[in-house]
């Protein structure tokens, strides 16, 4: 059979301490001490054996059993008269005996991993009486290690992170590797640590398995995650020795050591002049090399004729800056805006501050485009008086509107008569002189308001609208009207001056102070000489009342 140079080496192993211990054992069988003994009721003193510790080696690969030791009684001479008895763990099952010369020997193959000792006992007897003729001892069959087990690393494969520009030295992780041998007894259970894969970035400690950086200035940027390979061997390392390895993933985690950078110098951006307040006008970015936390920026407005018209904010998510216009436009009166803007780091780590100031700068031009916007009145609302007796044709006000636009577009008006149902206005498409179109009645409608439209001639989609309130003079147009019809009862005793009703008037139209009526008898009643009218003169009220009397 052909051996390894690893099973060479445990065979090597296990000759020797075979050796060794074979003699130890019978050795130390051999010692004897006094102790009293007794039997058949007399006293008399013997000397009996000592049980020592047998050693045997683990993991025996032969095909004989494997000899553990001898037990000898001193009373026993050799003439067969006494055998050997041997109970307890793995009695029988691992561990026999050979009754007449007391060699133990192990028929299975032993794993100190899976147990390290064996405790039994063991009984001398007299064969013909089958009596012991020494008491009852107990000994222990240790299982003596040899280096079978490699190191293993239990938590690995291992996840670890360390700033990136860490100064050489700095520690990354530490790894462990346990090993299965006997650590009290040589070199088998003594692990040192040495990395396979990972030079010249990362080295790790021999004896304490702690991880390091091992080479200065390590950029995020540049490469962020390396794989390590950590092995860990037995026997101190030496040849012969078993070994493990396990794999580490360091990542390099960031640091604030890049300033945020405008791609580009200037930037242009051309919007309408329509475009409502608080809309976006364009959004920009600075880039920045960092993450999370360390590429955090503020923009801000520092320079430039868009102060006041322009603001800018940033977006939390995408660290963008956001221009939106604050003041409404209007290419008439500016065509274009420069804007200034600084994109900065707001979290900046001091150990870098040498590197120049963390933030930049850039040119934001805002092109203002013209668009064709609808005819805008002088006014929002123009207020007009006429009276209700003005005659058909009778010009009552004009408006005005002109085109916003550089093209300055010729308009014509025209009335919305949705507002003016009735037709009572007519306005003048070129001039925009409005006109009464019918007899106007105060007490029919007082105020009319009506929506002009100005519309351009270039452009009749273009439509402007204004609005205009015409209030209707009052004329004294209507005459007086009692306030109801009367009709009046009177005793046949009445006496005369006793007042028998009272009347009242009302006028429709609408004075400033109200109306003062005159009250009179008609001249067939004149002539009834049963009755007359007192006239209240004097009484300015809205409802001026006579009263009739009886004489």
């Amino acid at each position: 059979m052909k051996l390894g140079k690893v099973e060479f080496c445990h065979f090597l192993q296990i000759l020797a301490l075979f050796l060794c211990v074979s003699g130890m054992n019978q050795a130390e069988l051999s010692r004897s001490r006094s102790k009293p003994y007794f039997q058949s009721g007399r006293t008399r003193t013997k000397r009996s054996w000592v049980w020592n510790q047998f050693f045997v080696l683990e993991e025996y690969m032969g095909t004989d059993p494997l000899y553990v030791g001898k037990l000898h009684s001193d009373v026993d001479k050799g003439d067969g008269s006494i055998k050997y008895i041997l109970s307890g763990e793995g009695a029988s099952s691992i561990f026999i005996i050979d009754e007449n010369t007391g060699d133990i020997h192990a028929t299975k193959r032993l794993d100190r991993e899976e147990q390290a000792y064996y405790t039994l006992r063991a009984q001398a007897l007299d064969r013909l009486t089958n009596k012991p003729v020494e008491p009852e001892s107990e000994f222990v069959i240790k299982i003596q290690d040899i280096n079978d087990n490699e190191p293993k690393f239990l938590d690995g494969p291992y996840t670890a992170g360390v700033p990136e520009m860490s100064p050489v030295g700095t520690s990354v992780v530490q790894v462990t590797a346990t090993d299965a041998d006997d650590p009290t007894y040589g070199n088998s259970a003594r692990v040192v640590y040495s990395i396979l894969q990972g030079q010249p970035y990362f080295s790790v400690e021999p004896k304490t398995g702690v991880i390091k950086t091992a080479l200065p200035n390590m950029d995020r940027e540049a490469k962020d995650q390396y794989l390590l390979v950590i092995q860990a061997k037995d026997m101190v390392g030496q040849n012969g020795g078993l070994s493990g390895t396990t794999s580490v993933t360091v990542t390099l985690t960031d640091v604030n050591d890049n300033p945020p950078r405008f791609p580009r110098r200037s930037y242009q951006y051309n919007v309408p002049e329509s475009l409502p307040v608080t809309s976006v006008v364009a959004r920009i970015k600075a880039a920045d090399a960092d993450v999370g936390p360390n590429a955090e920026m503020e923009y801000k407005i520092v320079d430039g004729d868009g102060l006041g018209v322009f603001k800018i904010s940033v977006d939390k998510d995408t660290q963008e800056g956001i221009i939106t216009i604050q003041k409404e436009l209007d290419y008439e009166a500016k065509t274009s805006y420069t804007l200034r803007i600084e994109a900065a780091n707001m979290h900046v780590d001091p150990r870098f501050l040498s590197l120049g100031p963390f933030s930049d700068m850039t040119t934001v031009k805002i092109i203002v485009e013209d668009v064709d916007e609808p005819p805008v009145f002088t006014s929002r609302l123009y207020t007009m008086v006429v009276s209700e007796a003005a005659k058909v044709g009778t010009i009552i006000g004009t408006v005005a509107a002109h085109d916003p636009d550089a093209s300055n577009s010729p308009v014509r008006y025209s009335i919305d008569r949705n507002t003016d149902l009735e037709r009572y206005f007519n306005i003048d498409a070129n001039s925009g002189v409005i006109t009464a179109a019918k007899s106007l009645d105060r007490e029919t409608n007082a105020v009319h308001n009506i929506t002009v439209l100005a519309m351009e001639s270039q452009n009749p989609a273009q439509i402007g609208r204004g609005y205009v309130a015409i209030t209707i003079l009052d004329i004294n147009d209507n005459a007086p009207e009692f306030a109801m019809e009367y009709e009046t009862t009177v005793c046949e005793n009445a006496q005369p001056g006793q007042v028998i009703q009272k009347i009242s008037a009302i006028d429709k139209d609408d004075p400033p102070n109200g109306h003062q009526f005159y009250f009179s008898l008609t001249a067939e009643a004149a002539n009834n000489h049963n009755f007359t009218l007192q006239d209240n003169k004097g009484d300015v009220t809205p409802y001026l009342s006579g009263a009739v009397n009886l004489y």
